[in-house]
């Protein structure tokens, strides 16, 4: 099936440069291009893609409320944000509107699309130069949420174990090799605690592990 997406980016070079590489691929293809957020709001309205890829600092609407209106207008469209690491001070914004993947732009243009490949399927992706920046950056900023680690109750021993590896940035793959157990199995537990915890994605499960103590933020 291919994956239908939206380029949403003010800089036509950037669009360009990930529309020459998709165009190349048999999977994906780019049905829409948005110079805004509100375009990519209006797009994604009429084209109900899979994967909207969402710059952060557009002008007029920005790349944190788009996502939040896409993510909360009901459809089942999920947004990989797409940033400039060394200047998005408010790039943990988007962890709260919804977003499901979080690359830079320096990133391969492979590693893009295998990242909008991974969150088409369902999962969510933090590009590991990002992660631990990101989680520091949000966590120092949330005070108003302390660690609750009544919310950890109703899971296993084993479960709290593939929590604090998801927190670390496993993949599954990785968090199977650790355990020694089957990539499936590791599937089932992640499975497990997106339904127990009432999460929406893996990217919330993290949160919850620097929220709750299972992971340090960095320091």
């Amino acid at each position: 099936m291919t994956i239908r997406v939206v380029l949403a980016d003010d800089q036509p070079l950037v669009r360009a440069a990930l529309l020459m590489v998709i165009t190349e691929t048999a999977d994906i293809e780019v049905v829409g291009e948005a110079a805004n957020g509100a375009e990519a709001v209006r797009l994604t309205e009429e084209l109900a893609p899979d994967v909207v890829v969402m710059d952060l600092r557009m002008p007029g609407t920005d790349g944190i409320e788009a996502t939040r209106l896409i993510t909360t207008s009901g459809n089942s469209t999920r947004v990989v944000v797409l940033t400039t690491f060394d200047d998005d001070d408010y790039v943990y914004g988007a962890l709260d509107a919804g977003a499901s993947g979080f690359l830079v732009k320096d990133m391969a243009l492979n590693d893009i699309l295998a990242a909008v490949r991974i969150v088409a399927a369902g999962d969510a992706l933090i590009a590991p130069g990002v992660t631990r920046r990101l989680i520091k950056e949000f966590t120092a900023r949330r005070t108003s949420a302390p660690p609750r680690p009544a919310e950890l109750g109703g899971i296993t021993a084993r479960e709290r174990e593939v929590l604090t590896l998801v927190g670390k940035g496993l993949s599954n793959t990785e968090i199977a090799a650790a355990l020694c157990i089957s990539v499936a199995t590791a599937k089932t537990y992640l499975t497990r605690l997106l339904a127990k915890l009432d999460a929406r994605d893996r990217v919330q499960l993290v949160i919850l592990a620097y929220e709750v103590g299972l992971v340090a933020p960095p320091r």
